[in-house]
């Protein structure tokens, strides 16, 4: 079973575009022993730091970003290979069907949720 533990000593790109919540969620990884990429609060920045990442563990991304969707940056990953989750205050069911099969887990982060989203 994935637990919390996972995340430890792994790179996770954090995209959040609320400032306060990117730090509070940023915190929670780190505490867990991640190591955060980000956070990153727009589509061109998240996609910056995914060109000029020489590696990542996997992803936390926000769907909305101030009025674009995190889907690029999905792309950009999902090229990579580097696992993702979606993270949402809205219904899940706003995800795009192109995205079905990526974990969406709902705010407040949940880092269980989360590491088992993107771990396995």
């Amino acid at each position: 079973m994935t637990t919390v533990a996972s995340l430890s000593g792994r790179h996770i790109l954090l995209v959040e575009d609320d400032f306060i919540i990117a730090l509070d969620q940023a915190a929670m990884l780190e505490e867990a022993g991640a190591r955060v990429v980000g956070p990153a609060p727009t589509v061109a920045a998240a996609l910056d730091l995914v060109a000029r990442s020489e590696h990542l563990d996997g992803a936390v991304l926000d769907v909305n970003l101030r009025g674009e969707t995190s889907y690029p940056v999905a792309d950009a990953l999902r090229t990579r290979s580097v696992p993702f989750v979606f993270l949402t205050g809205y219904d899940p069911s706003i995800i795009a069907a192109d995205y079905a099969d990526a974990p969406v887990c709902e705010k407040p982060l949940d880092l269980q949720r989360v590491a088992r989203g993107i771990f396995g």
